[in-house]
């Protein structure tokens, strides 16, 4: 199945998404995460966008987001909950309880467990910044919407495939599944009728 998709797209580049976005560090791509947590992709954007023009374009720093005037996040669409988890997450990296170096030397297991430590940060989360921060190859998101759909139209699935069903289909994929996941995300994005 996944194959089909592949040879459909021989030039693709799984990081060419990223172009449209602020340059991310481990923190930066945390916050996107964040924003992005149960929204679609137009209003993660969306957010993102009003977020950045509160830090002349760029992705906040810890510095800058612990700075912020809380009415400044919820008016950029932040809910206290989501503005809540990124100061807590900006305070340990301002205080160095967490360092990007540190990070990009540990495990994704490891990273994934200091990081869930903190209220508002799931797996999810965790993944998509190794994905975007640190390249890791073999990274899959189970909890992701719209890997959960394609994956149901891919292999033709007649129900909605459970986070456990994604990691199980996902499997062959070692140790490339964050390129897998990468080339299905771009057919959802080619597939006619989808949202734009």
């Amino acid at each position: 199945m996944l194959a089909r998709i592949i040879d459909a797209h021989p030039d693709f580049d799984p990081r060419a998404w990223l172009d449209e976005l602020p340059p991310m560090d481990a923190f930066g791509a945390l916050v996107f995460q964040v924003i992005g947590q149960q929204l679609s992709v137009q209003a993660t954007r969306r957010i993102l966008d009003r977020l950045t023009a509160t830090s002349e374009g760029r992705m906040p720093t810890p510095t800058d987001l612990l700075a912020a005037d809380p009415a400044t996040l919820r008016a950029a669409g932040l809910s206290q909950h989501k503005i809540e988890t990124l100061r807590t997450l900006a305070s340990r990296f301002a205080d160095g309880s967490i360092r990007s170096k540190q990070l990009r030397k540990m495990s994704d297991q490891d990273i994934e467990a200091l990081l869930t430590a903190i209220a508002g940060i799931g797996p999810w989360t965790v993944h998509g910044m190794l994905i975007i921060a640190f390249s890791r190859p073999d990274v899959v998101l189970p909890g992701d919407l719209a890997l959960r759909n394609v994956i149901r139209q891919t292999y033709h699935l007649d129900h909605l495939p459970s986070e456990d069903e994604v990691v199980r289909i996902a499997e062959p994929w070692r140790p490339y599944r964050g390129l897998a996941t990468a080339h299905l995300f771009q057919a959802a994005f080619d597939r006619p009728g989808r949202d734009r």
